[in-house]
């Protein structure tokens, strides 16, 4: 059995309270046992160094740390300060063996975009990377869902392009799930013939279309799922907030 947590959308921006948000999450996710820890995007607020330096700190934890870039997320501060490597502009793509299945920390941002993509260059990758362990479940992380939420805001900055994802995703039996943020709610859908499971926001949660006010909902308490894969290679998903 591998028991993952899945965190999103932190927008660390210097100050106290975002960070005390994202404290309230690894404080309880530090305390409990689980495989890794993965972060899907936006994890600074303007990608600014000092911001990562801030996650660098927040984010730290006894567990593994998966992290990937969001739109608000700059490619060479986020490469340099979470991952120590020199700040090329290319796209941050990292694939992570723990547990017996294959994590694919994939980058789904288009630089000075709020929509998505995966460029040809991860497409491949992506593709590569899967032929490469045919036999270990796989998980596909990004920041941007690849199908449409039934939010319009979200809806219109979500992940473009995406057949080219799903051709891939169909080629390779062994994805159990795709897992994105971005959306800053919990949901869950399909994509590919896979479960396509959001992570809540840590930073705030989105008021559907229905529900009265602004957007986002600055109050609610940060959100964080558990996914457990069972050694039946069931997926179940749990959805939490502190």
């Amino acid at each position: 059995m591998i028991v993952f947590a899945q965190l999103s959308d932190t927008h660390l921006d210097g100050g106290d309270h975002r960070a005390e948000r994202t404290a309230r999450v690894m404080d309880h996710l530090n305390g409990v046992p689980l495989d890794a820890v993965l972060v899907t995007g936006d994890v600074a607020d303007h990608g600014e160094p000092a911001e990562y330096e801030q996650a660098r700190k927040a984010l730290a934890s006894r567990h593994p740390v998966l992290t990937c870039p969001g739109n608000h997320d700059v490619r060479g501060p986020f490469r340099e300060v979470l991952l120590d490597e020199p700040p090329s502009g290319g796209p941050v793509n990292r694939v992570h063996e723990i547990a017996g299945a294959t994590f694919l920390m994939c980058d789904s941002t288009v630089p000075g975009a709020d929509h998505g993509r995966l460029d040809d260059e991860t497409i491949g990758w992506l593709d590569r990377s899967l032929a490469e362990a045919p036999d270990a479940p796989a998980f596909v992380c990004f920041h941007h869902p690849p199908a449409t939420l039934q939010v319009p805001y979200v809806d219109g900055i979500r992940q473009f392009g995406e057949r080219r994802l799903s051709e891939v995703v169909l080629r390779h039996p062994q994805v159990v799930a795709v897992l994105c943020g971005h959306a800053h709610t919990a949901a869950a859908t399909t994509f590919a013939g896979r479960p396509l499971l959001v992570a809540p926001g840590v930073v705030s949660t989105l008021r559907l279309p229905w529900q009265e006010g602004d957007i986002a909902d600055m109050d609610a308490p940060p959100g964080v799922a558990f996914h457990v894969l069972d050694d039946e290679g069931r997926l179940t998903t749990h959805y939490r907030t502190f």
